[in-house]
């Protein structure tokens, strides 16, 4: 596949942490996890700086789903009855993805998604931010589909180890790995957010859901049932909310610390292999746990008050 070759100085702009409202897509496996949920929320409480024009889900494949395709719709279904919990209306927002993963490193799975991503991509020369925290099919498809949105998005995958790590063994990374190749080699501007040591910073508690999240009006009561009823014991308990990083990243980068990396090879054995020769990309390397579940917290209590949501 050949793909548009982006010069250093155009990568290296569009890699610059964003600065004022951003346009963005949320592509996320909802139902496979509890905090996608909270991410959804994040996204649309946070008005002043994301332009969410689209959700799309993403398939995935576990104990809560019998096939890709079936993970990917109970994604959707999730994604509306969190849009129920929070008025909002899902249509011309929410968009069905792929069925399936990709079957081979150039063939697309032809989806709603897919196509409302290459639509966006190239209806306006301001980047488009991908947010996408689940399986990259979606995202790598849509590139498949049509390479030159290379030069009109940015995504911001939460997915895979940091680059040190002696495996990349991570849910989203190897649901798919040829899209998750498709990402890395297509060239496309990418902030990867690994999962252990960084994203993984973003512990909550039974009790701290239930003081700040819980009387938080309908959204907020809908997502304390989902974190607590992950476990049945919650003494001593913990539970990760890792995917609200992407959302934090593109509210305030400081909240996630980057740096520079060449765009690692994603082998056979899944392991990364590192070439200098590769393009940059920009990889996170650490999360401000508090500052991000604060602004979360806040915007979830302005909500169920009926305010106006705070600037950042």
């Amino acid at each position: 596949m050949d793909y548009p070759l982006l010069s250093d100085t155009f990568r290296l702009e569009r890699l610059k942490a964003p600065t004022g409202p951003v346009r963005m897509v949320l592509d996320t496996d909802t139902f496979n996890e509890i905090d996608d949920q909270f991410c959804v929320v994040h996204a649309l409480l946070s008005p002043e700086k994301l332009k969410l024009e689209a959700i799309h889900a993403a398939p995935f494949l576990n104990n809560r789903s019998t096939s890709a395709g079936d993970g990917m719709e109970k994604s959707h279904e999730e994604i509306l009855r969190l849009l129920e919990r929070m008025n909002r209306s899902p249509e011309g927002l929410v968009f069905r993805g792929s069925r399936g993963f990709l079957e081979g490193p150039r063939v697309p799975q032809e989806s709603e998604a897919a196509r409302d991503l290459v639509e966006r991509a190239l209806a306006s020369e301001e980047p488009l931010y991908v947010a996408a925290i689940g399986a990259i099919t979606n995202v790598a498809s849509a590139l498949l589909l049509e390479p030159k949105i290379v030069e009109r998005i940015v995504v911001v995958w939460l997915g895979g180890q940091p680059h040190h790590w002696p495996h990349t063994g991570e849910f989203n990374l190897q649901q798919d790995l040829f899209a998750s190749r498709v990402l890395f080699d297509s060239g496309v501007p990418l902030v990867q957010i690994p999962t252990s040591g960084v994203s993984s910073h973003l512990l909550s508690t039974a009790a701290e859901i239930e003081r700040y999240v819980q009387p938080c009006g309908a959204i907020g009561a809908f997502l304390a049932e989902r974190f607590l009823a992950y476990s049945k014991d919650h003494f001593a308990w913990s539970k990760e909310i890792w995917d609200v990083a992407a959302t934090a990243w593109l509210l305030d980068a400081s909240w996630v610390p980057t740096e520079l990396a060449h765009s690692p090879i994603l082998t056979d054995q899944m392991t990364w292999s590192h070439s200098r020769k590769r393009h940059l990309i920009r990889v996170a390397n650490w999360i401000y746990r508090d500052r991000v579940f604060k602004d979360l917290f806040t915007k979830l209590r302005v909500h169920a008050e009926g305010a106006p949501a705070p600037t950042a």
